[in-house]
């Protein structure tokens, strides 16, 4: 009964105490309050550059991984761009005042270096993954705004204590995998908040394109990431780590001033043509015509929410797809800088920066799988398809990217595109398509507990992938390209049954088309 009793107030108290601070002041100086479109413009921008920290703080470890490992081919004196000839002069010693590129950073200087920096990752990842479900859970009932802002400070902080251990010439291991794991825990706020609030304020209408262009901050990110831990290695790696974690930390005072968590929450209305739950008239029959009131304000249980149609095959599909785009994510640039193209090895700094062209692919991707998702309204045919290219760009750019610069370029854009598109469109315009389920009567709690329920399934294979390439790495990089091909096909596999019935949809939809226009 409680909820019944405080439906009317409660959104007239979130009005009042909800509205950022920042919000206030702009609208002090303007002296009238901020339209609809404005706030749409608002929630983009910040929620864009809110998780582009995000993905930058992310981004580093696998840049800075590249130094830390010693098994660097940088003695291949051809280069000349090698660390080793240019540093050839000062002694090769761990310590925090001698330590230049190449040296290698205790305690991954050993034979299992290369798994231990495996280890990392998984820690990191595993724990994200976790948290995601706990964070979901906990968005759909507290201020997304706080939550997001503390995500961030937090993981502004132990990405840099991660770079501290430069400076405090630490050479502990499990120093830096529980760095790792708490950075993993705050970085769990951050997807199921930004795709909650970017849901609340825009309608299905447009969603794939809208959220694929939105979602190139996850490609930028890693690009800035890459490209400032790559610039910064120079000075030491642990720049590489705390420059970025500043900057996440800066982005999160700016959400916590900026950013309005829903339209209620500011008092903003309902905008007729971006319903942040649009209730279309072909789609009205789905749902009943009284809503209870209790099921509107009640947030939405977590074996609820897994029971929506689509969710399941969605997750599982998420969870091969991000084993491969995290693969790519975290070992990129170390396989690029042990790959010899055009028979030399390029520098840690060089394999970072070339690495970032497969995030571009990946802004091409997300867009494009956006775009056409909307055009042919099928979600699954547009995510299974480009889950099925994947599979022959990965072979091509294991078996011909060594062959000159400019192939491994070509094939590297091409590998992006199809890798993080169908990731991409899962994670923004799916996720808020199923937190919207007609199935939910109208309830608007489940944005962020669908969206943590899909991308924290995903981020357990996020987090095997790694793992298992920390290990195989060791013997076969074409053992990689084989899991990475199989885990492309069952992710594709796992849709057929969504594919299917989008098939069927369509072929009924052309049938009784012609009689409708009789």
């Amino acid at each position: 009964m409680k909820p019944l009793m405080g439906s009317i107030a409660e959104p007239v108290q979130e009005i009042t105490v909800s509205k950022p601070p920042g919000i206030r002041f702009v609208e002090y100086i303007k002296k009238s309050a901020i339209s609809y479109r404005t706030y749409q413009a608002i929630v983009l921008i910040v929620t864009f550059f809110a998780y582009t920290a995000y993905h930058a703080a992310r981004k580093t470890t696998s840049i800075v991984k590249s130094a830390l490992d010693p098994q660097s081919p940088d003695v291949n004196l051809k280069s000349p761009f090698s660390w080793r000839r240019a540093y050839a002069h000062k002694p090769l010693e761990s310590s925090r005042n001698s330590w230049v590129l190449g040296a290698g950073w205790e305690p991954f200087t050993g034979s299992d270096g290369t798994s231990l920096l495996g280890e990392l990752d998984v820690g990191f990842l595993f724990v994200y993954a976790i948290g995601m479900f706990f964070s979901g859970h906990a968005g759909d009932r507290i201020d997304l705004r706080r939550f997001l802002t503390i995500g961030m400070v937090g993981t502004g902080l132990f990405t840099a204590l991660f770079g501290v251990g430069y400076w405090a010439n630490v050479h502990i291991f499990y120093y830096y995998l529980i760095v790792q794991i708490l950075a993993g825990l705050f970085q769990s706020t951050g997807w199921p908040s930004v795709v909650a609030v970017v849901g609340n304020w825009f309608g299905k209408k447009k969603r794939g394109l809208i959220m694929g262009i939105w979602n190139a901050h996850t490609s930028i990110g890693n690009i800035t990431g890459s490209m400032i831990a790559s610039v910064l290695l120079t000075y030491g790696w642990g720049w590489s780590m705390v420059v970025p974690g500043l900057g996440i930390t800066f982005v999160g005072i700016v959400v916590f001033l900026l950013l309005p968590v829903s339209p209620e929450s500011v008092g903003a209305g309902i905008d007729d043509d971006d319903l942040p739950f649009p209730k279309k008239l072909g789609e009205e029959v789905k749902e009943p015509l009284l809503k209870s009131e209790v099921e509107e304000e009640s947030a939405v249980g977590f074996l609820e929410a897994w029971r929506i149609p689509g969710v399941a095959p969605f997750a599982l599909c998420l969870f091969f797809s991000k084993l491969v785009a995290y693969t790519f994510l975290y070992w990129l640039p170390f396989y690029i800088s042990h790959t010899a193209i055009e028979g030399r090895y390029v520098s840690n700094e060089e394999s970072g920066t070339l690495s970032t062209l497969f995030d571009v692919g990946g802004v091409v991707g997300g867009i494009l799988a956006g775009h056409i998702s909307d055009r042919l309204d099928a979600r699954a045919i547009t995510a299974a398809s480009f889950m099925y290219c994947a599979i022959p760009a990965l072979y091509f750019y294991r078996s011909y990217g060594h062959v000159s610069m400019t192939v491994n370029i070509i094939l590297m854009l091409i590998t992006g595109m199809f890798v993080n598109g169908p990731y991409a469109l899962i994670t923004t315009a799916v996720s808020a398509d199923l937190g919207t389920h007609s199935s939910l009567r109208g309830n608007s709690r489940a944005l962020a507990t669908v969206t943590a329920i899909i991308d924290g399934t995903g981020s357990i294979g996020a987090a095997l992938g790694p793992l298992i390439t920390g290990y195989i790495s060791a013997k076969s990089w074409s053992a990689v390209f084989t899991m990475l091909m199989i885990s492309a096909l069952i992710a594709g596999l796992l849709l057929t049954r969504l594919v299917v019935a989008e098939v069927a949809a369509k072929i009924h939809s052309n049938r009784y088309r012609p009689s409708t226009l009789v």
